[in-house]
């Protein structure tokens, strides 16, 4: 009987299946910059991403910088000159930073992606595919990473395809009053020190209502107990000093004046570098 061979369509994800990302939220803030001053008839900005492999495997993307490019219909032209000068500056400065990846402004992987990142892929072993949506649709920044994953019809090399991974954002309060900022279309101005403090602070009070709401459910029995999540609120419970509540209103109101003192000594130091500024341009006029 003669046997019947089949050719199958495959994905290669040997590695792309537990490949993460974690990137930092100072690269998100200097790509939304970059496009900021993009020039005027680029619709996109694209860059490279630097960081390191953490042991685990995850990409840890820290740091980044545009790279002037030209693109159309079918072709992509970058500037691979300022791309290697750029490498050579940063490295300089952080010589454990390696390339990573790259990024791209937009929504989503876009036709000429594919050109970009065969170039990545001979800078880097298996490079990660940034998104960013500076559009901000629907008051949300869409992040997302992808890596290529090679399509083959048996032992034929046909395409390759874009596979989104895991990608973990995570800020600390300041960090996330700027990103706030950000997804607004229009602000009248910057919030100042204690705005931003109040603003922290009402998102705090959100959060452990909360905690509270998930105790008092699992409590009664409405929801099932996660014995992760318990742990987690075990050891933030534990890490918190004892202070009774007189030392803690001290504590708080220290902290405060000495603040209050740093920009009432700063205000002082600005007032006369402008007094002195002025002075100087007067007694040059005169």
């Amino acid at each position: 009987m003669a046997v019947i061979e089949h050719t199958v369509l495959q994905f290669s994800t040997s590695s792309s299946s537990s490949l993460s990302a974690k990137v930092h939220p100072l690269v998100i803030f200097n790509i939304c910059d970059c496009y900021v001053r993009r020039p005027d008839q680029a619709e996109r900005v694209i860059g490279t991403l630097l960081g390191s492999v953490l042991p685990d495997g995850t990409v840890d993307i820290r740091n980044s910088y545009a790279v002037p490019h030209n693109e159309s219909a079918d072709q992509v032209a970058l500037d691979i000159d300022y791309h290697h000068n750029m490498l050579i500056s940063q490295q300089k400065v952080n010589p454990k930073e390696v390339i990573v990846g790259w990024y791209s402004t937009g929504f989503g992987v876009t036709g000429g992606s594919v050109l970009i990142h065969e170039f990545y892929s001979r800078e880097a072993p298996n490079p990660v595919h940034l998104t960013v949506d500076t559009g901000f649709r629907n008051g949300e920044g869409t992040i997302k990473a992808y890596v290529s994953v090679n399509l083959s019809l048996g032992d034929r090399q046909l395409a390759a395809q874009f596979q989104e991974i895991p990608l973990d954002l995570r800020m600390v309060e300041a960090e996330r009053v700027g990103y706030d900022i950000l997804k607004t279309t229009m602000v009248d101005k910057l919030p100042t020190d204690l705005e931003g403090m109040e603003a922290s602070m009402e998102r705090l009070l959100a959060l452990i209502d909360d905690v509270y709401k998930y105790v008092d459910n699992v409590v009664e029995s409405r929801v099932e107990p996660d014995n992760n999540i318990g742990r987690f609120l075990l050891d933030a419970v534990a890490s918190l000093p004892k202070l009774s509540p007189t030392a803690f209103d001290k504590l708080v109101n220290d902290s405060l004046q000495d603040n209050l003192v740093l920009l009432y000594l700063s205000s002082i130091t600005r007032t006369q570098l402008t007094l002195a500024e002025k002075l100087n341009t007067a007694a040059q006029v005169l």
